[in-house]
């Protein structure tokens, strides 16, 4: 194998493990693990408040349900979880915590 050869095998892995970080159904699985951790770590009466729903048509988009008291839960369970996940899910979950922590800073205004 040359050289030229290998460079293209790692980038089409690299493409390839970028695309999957990605891919809806990986997405969900991370959203369920991070509502369990979060619902674990939350006082029982916060637990029913820390929801998350992926649109049947748009299975990109998910929909977070939490309770302000609830947020701090789920931010601790995405960091917990960011050096497990994919590059790119990585990327996703950081995105989804700025948006949560622009709303937040946005209702205390």
């Amino acid at each position: 194998m040359t050289i030229i050869d290998h460079m293209i095998r790692n980038i089409a892995k690299d493409v390839t493990d970028l695309k999957e970080g990605l891919n809806p159904k990986n997405l969900a699985y991370w959203y369920d693990k991070i509502v369990k951790e979060a619902k674990e770590m939350a006082p029982p009466w916060l637990t029913d408040k820390i929801n998350v729903k992926q649109d049947p048509i748009l299975h990109m988009k998910f929909n977070v349900d939490i309770s302000k008291r609830a947020v701090e839960y789920f931010i601790m369970a995405i960091d917990n979880n960011l050096d497990e996940m994919p590059y790119s899910t990585k990327l996703y979950f950081l995105k989804t915590q700025d948006v949560i922590s622009d709303e937040m800073d946005k209702s205390l205004v």
